[in-house]
C-alpha cells in the first residue's frame, strides 16, 4: 500500500515551514523500545514509572530512579534511521523544524538543525547542586560525582516543566504543514501544542493506529519508516 500519495508529496514539496512533532514511534526503527506497549520500557515495571521518573523519586529514592533509567532507557549503540534522516534533510534545507518528545538525541545525531528536545536529553548530564555538566559515560558508571554530588540527566521528570515551551508554541504558529509522527498524543503539554497551529496549516499524522486528534488532522495509518522511505526529499 502506498502511504505517500502524490497529493501528500505535493504538500511536502510546496511547504515552506514544516514542523515535525515526534515521539517514541520514530525511534523504534532504531531499536529503542517505546514506553507503553507490550515489551516497552514501562512493561513489567514493579513501581509506577510515573513515580520512578518523578521529582519525588529523585528526592527520596534517587538510586531506584538511576537503576531504572540505566537498565531501561540508555541505548548507546542506537543510530538514526530513515525517519530521522529525511527530517534532518528537510531541516538542512531550512524548510523544517522538529519538536520531539524523545530523550534519545537521535534527531541531533542525524545532523538535524532547529530541534527542540521538549523533554530534554538523557545525554545531557549535570549535578543539580551546582549545575556543572558531566559526562554520560561517567554517569553510567555512577550516579555520584567524585566529590559525592548527585548527577542526573536533563530530562523532564514528572513534576517538572518541559524545555523551550514558548519557542515550541512560536514554531507551531509559524508552520504551514505540521506532521505528527510516532506519538500516542496523550501526553500533555506536548499534545497541547497543536492548539497553536494556525487554521490554514495542513496537519498530517503518521502512526500505526489512529490517535485522538481533531477532525482536520489527516491520519495516515501505517509504518512511519515506510512512509519516510517513500517520501521524496
Amino acid at each position: 500500500m502506498v502511504l505517500v500519495t502524490s497529493e501528500i508529496q505535493k504538500q511536502f514539496d510546496n511547504a515552506k515551514n514544516i514542523v515535525f512533532l515526534t515521539g517514541a514511534g520514530v525511534s523504534t526503527a532504531s531499536g529503542i523500545p517505546d514506553y507503553r506497549s507490550k515489551g516497552g520500557i514501562y512493561d513489567g515495571v514493579s513501581l509506577p514509572p510515573e513515580y520512578l521518573l518523578s521529582t519525588g523519586a529523585l528526592a527520596k529514592e534517587p538510586d531506584k530512579m538511576y537503576q531504572f533509567m540505566k537498565d531501561n532507557m540508555y541505548f548507546l549503540d542506537a543510530k538514526p534511521n530513515v525517519i530521522h534522516q529525511k527530517m534532518a534533510a528537510l531541516t538542512n534545507e531550512n524548510r523544517a523544524r522538529i519538536i520531539t518528545q524523545n530523550v534519545d538525541s537521535l534527531h541531533l545525531k542525524s545532523g538535524a538543525k532547529n530541534v527542540i528536545e521538549f523533554h530534554g536529553s538523557l545525554y545531557n548530564i549535570y549535578a543539580p547542586i551546582d549545575g556543572r555538566s558531566d559526562d554520560v559515560a561517567a554517569y553510567l558508571r555512577s550516579q555520584y560525582r567524585a566529590d559525592g554530588a548527585l548527577l542526573r540527566p536533563a530530562i523532564t521528570l514528572y513534576g517538572e516543566i518541559p524545555f523551550k515551551v514558548d519557542q515550541a508554541a512560536q514554531w507551531m504558529m509559524q508552520a504551514d504543514v505540521i506532521v505528527i509522527v510516532g506519538i500516542s498524543f496523550v501526553v500533555y503539554p506536548f499534545a497541547g501544542l497543536l492548539q497553536y497551529a494556525k487554521p490554514t496549516a495542513s496537519v498530517l499524522a503518521v502512526n500505526l493506529e489512529k490517535i485522538p486528534a481533531p477532525a482536520n488532522v489527516q491520519q495516515i495509518v501505517g509504518d512511519a519508516r515506510e512512509f519516510f522511505e517513500e517520501l521524496q526529499v
